[in-house]
C-alpha cells in the first residue's frame, strides 16, 4: 500500500470509487442525492485546484483516497475520505488521516466533514473524539 499525492490525471478514478464507496453512505441515509454521489468530475476538477488530494494505490489501482483544505493557518477541513468497500477495515482510512496530519503538522485543528449518522462510526474507526 503506498500514500501519494495524487494527480489531475487521477480525478477520474477517484471519482468512480468516491461513488463506490459512498452508496452505503447514501443508504444509511436513504438518500441517493448525497454530493459524493451526484458531483460531476468538473467539481471534482475544481476542488483539486485548492485542496490536496491523496491517494492509497495498491496494485496499480487506486483504493482509497481523501481530500483537505487548509481554510487558514490554524485550521484543516478533511473530507470525502473513501476506501473501496473491498478494503475498508484494514486501517487505510486511518492511514490517510494520519498522512493529511503529517502534511499539515503546524495546524492547530483538524475537523474532519462527515454526517450526522456517520460520527459514531468515525470515532470508532479512528478510535478518538476530535
Amino acid at each position: 500500500m503506498i500514500i501519494k499525492k495524487a494527480e489531475f490525471s487521477d480525478l477520474e478514478e477517484i471519482l468512480l470509487l468516491q461513488k463506490l464507496a459512498y452508496k452505503s453512505e447514501a443508504e444509511l441515509y436513504d438518500d441517493f442525492s448525497i454530493l459524493p454521489l451526484v458531483q460531476t468530475l468538473k467539481e471534482v476538477e475544481e476542488e483539486f485546484e485548492n485542496h490536496v488530494f491523496l491517494k492509497v494505490v495498491e496494485n496499480e489501482k487506486i483504493i482509497g483516497s481523501v481530500r483537505a483544505l487548509l481554510i487558514n493557518s490554524k485550521t484543516c477541513y478533511i473530507g470525502k475520505l473513501i476506501v473501496h468497500p473491498e478494503f475498508q477495515n484494514q486501517g487505510i482510512g486511518t492511514n490517510l488521516i494520519r498522512e493529511i496530519e503529517s502534511i499539515f503538522k503546524d495546524c492547530q485543528k483538524f475537523e474532519l466533514i462527515t454526517g450526522h449518522k456517520s460520527r459514531q462510526k468515525i470515532i470508532d474507526f479512528l478510535g478518538r473524539e476530535s
